[in-house]
Parts: structure tokens; sequence; C-alpha cells
């Protein structure tokens, strides 16, 4: 695996990291989060400007035709930040499962508006009650002359209220199916809430929604593949974006080793001290790697190669994450845990990217599994 990466794909690090650094400082995202809404339109615009909307997007459909490697560039950068607006929602998940997965019409319809930040999108497609289990969803759509009818609840949908487009996973005779969805057509209620790590998710319900048949994307039946393929790259890439958060705190939490006294001197000048901050480099450093195999993996042809690949990074991910979340908050005494200070609010985007889309023990069972297959 080649570890070098190029010119151009350091100059994107670099802008988004100056980008972070200078106008996305802690007190402004405290102030994004308790918004209304929960994130920024002109965060969102920025981003756009700067082009990171469109790095993994195809070149015909206004994208810079960029790779896995590129996302997990700027999910590093958006990690360093704990940046909340809706990237993997709608530039990971969404627009990859279009390119992938969606007509030449719909990728004309859609993707330009991502790359531009004019439209947002959200998959919709855990329910209650389902879990991991990919394949249990209760929701359904009929066919109603040349229209899809569909009924249901979703649960946890990231993003869900600040999206223009919902992809909604649906059971049709053939099994499970793809639609979209217009995210203020009749029938759609949305109750958005945010999650502990100040991300917003939404509880989404179906009512009698009508949809065209070009609403129908890629075969019917054939969705589940493609929704795997899609949740794979989200996980890679939050991956990446823990990678970020760890750096953040490891520097934030050597340097208070630094200034931090005790005894008139230092508290980074004991070596037990030094020893444990040694320890979260050390995991940081690991997980860094396997959020690399995991990106690399994901063209493998061979779906199990790519299973174990994503799914060893999640737990080696996971548990680097609690090592460095749980020891950046001891180091730092009682303030680690107030609101004031970013590290607290670091170990809480950190333990919602350990539970997402499938924790540690779910993901050594499907790593297991993967090695039989």
């Amino acid at each position: 695996m080649n570890f070098n990466f190029s010119e151009e794909q350091q100059q994107l690090r670099d802008t988004l990291d100056r980008y972070v650094r200078k106008d996305y400082g802690f007190e402004k995202r405290r102030g994004i989060i308790h918004s209304t809404e929960g994130w920024s339109r002109e965060v969102w615009a920025q981003l756009a400007d700067l082009g990171v909307l469109s790095v993994g997007l195809p070149e015909e459909h206004g994208g810079l035709g960029g790779g896995p490697f590129d996302t997990l560039l700027v999910m590093e950068s958006l990690g360093r930040g704990m940046v909340v607006e809706p990237y993997v929602a709608t530039v990971v998940l969404c627009a990859g499962l279009v390119a992938r997965a969606g007509s030449e019409a719909q990728q004309a319809a859609l993707l330009p508006g991502v790359a531009s930040g004019e439209t947002r999108l959200a998959l919709a497609h855990h329910e209650r009650g389902g879990r991991y289990d990919l394949s249990r969803i209760e929701t359904a759509a009929r066919r109603d002359g040349d229209a899809w009818v569909l009924n249901g609840h979703k649960s946890v949908v990231l993003h869900g209220a600040a999206a223009d487009q919902l992809l909604v996973s649906a059971k049709t005779a053939a099994g499970i199916s793809l639609f979209l969805v217009d995210a203020k057509a009749p029938g759609v209620s949305r109750r958005d809430t945010p999650a502990q790590d100040g991300h917003r998710v939404a509880e989404v319900t179906l009512k009698d929604v009508r949809v065209g048949s070009d609403a129908l994307v890629g075969a019917e039946g054939a969705a589940l593949p493609q929704i795997e393929l899609a949740l794979d790259h989200a996980i890679a890439a939050l991956c990446a974006e823990a990678v970020g958060a760890m750096g953040s705190l490891i520097e934030a939490t050597v340097t208070y080793l630094k200034t931090r006294k005790q005894f008139g001197v230092p508290i980074g000048s004991f070596q037990a001290l030094q020893h444990r901050a040694v320890e979260m480099y050390l995991h940081a450093e690991q997980a860094r790697s396997m959020s690399y195999l995991a990106a690399d993996k994901l063209g493998a042809t061979d779906p199990a190669e790519r299973r174990r690949a994503i799914s060893g990074a999640k737990v080696l991910v996971g548990n680097a994450a609690r090592y460095v979340g749980q020891q950046a908050v001891q180091l730092h005494g009682g303030i680690g845990v107030t609101d004031e200070l970013a590290v607290g609010h670091y170990f809480k985007r950190l333990t919602m990217i350990t539970l997402l889309f499938g924790d540690v023990d779910h993901h050594v069972a499907q790593f297991g599994e993967a090695m039989t297959a």
C-alpha cells in the first residue's frame, strides 16, 4: 500500500485544516450545535466553495472524481474540528450511493446540487428493533398504477431534518428496494432530535407517500448490497474522522500536561503521565493504519475481503477511541468533563462514532463471519 499522498491531496488537507483552525473554532461550533437547525448553512456553503463537497463525486456531474483516500483526508480534517455539518449523510452515504446505483437521470438531477451545496440528502434505512441487522425493515412500498406508495417509520436518520431528498428503503414484492422521496412530499413527517455529540438525527414517518416510477433507485429488490456498500464507505469515513478527533485530543492533553503545575513543576514531567500520553499516541497511530486499510479495501471485488477490513478497522478504531477519550478526560481531571472545554465534546463524538453503524461486539462477529466466508 502506498502511504504517500499526491501534491493535490496534500493541498486539499492543508486547505481544510487551515479552514477548520481559523473559521471553525470550538466556540463557533458550540453556537452552531445550539442553533435551531443544529448545523450552519454558511459553513456548508464555505465547504462547497472549498471543493470539499465535490471531492468524491464523478467529474461528469460536477465532482472532482476523487476516491476513498480523498474522502479519508477530508474526514480527518473534519474530525479535528468536530464539524457537525451533514457531510457523511449527504456526500459519503447518499451521493455515493446515487453515483453507484442511480440512473443517469437521477445522477444528473442530484449530484451537481450536492457538489454546489444546494442539495442535501439523507439515508432513511434503519428502523426500531432492527439494531444492526440491515435486512430487518418493515417499511413497505406497493405499486399503484405507474406510481409507488410508501408506508413506514424510519429511526435515527442522520441529518434527516436537513435533507431536501430522502433515500428510503422499503420492501416490495421483489425484496428490499430504494426510493428517492422529496423530504417535503405529502405524507412525510420528520422529528428532529440532537444526539449527545451535537449531531442531529430524525425520526421519519411515511404515510401513503406517492412517488413516480422514476423514483426507484437501481433495480427493484436489489438495494441491500448497495446499502451495505454505502454503509461500508461511511464506516471507513467515520474511522478517519475518529483519527482526526483523537489527534486533536492528544494535542490538547499534551499541551495541558506541559502547562498544568503541581508541586512547582508541570505535571507532564511525571514519568507515569508521560507513559499514558505515549500510549494514547500509539493507539491513535494504530487506528490511523487501520483507517488507511479500510479506505484501501473499499474497492475490493470480494465482499468478504472488504468486510474483514471494514469490521477490523471499526473494532480497532472503536477500542482506540475509547482509550484515548478516557485518558484525555482523566489527565485533565475534573475540567475534562465540563461543557466549556472541548475535551469532553471530543469524547462524546468518539463514543458516538464507536456505536454508529455497529459497535465493537457487532463488528467482531462480522469479522469472524467474513473470515469463514
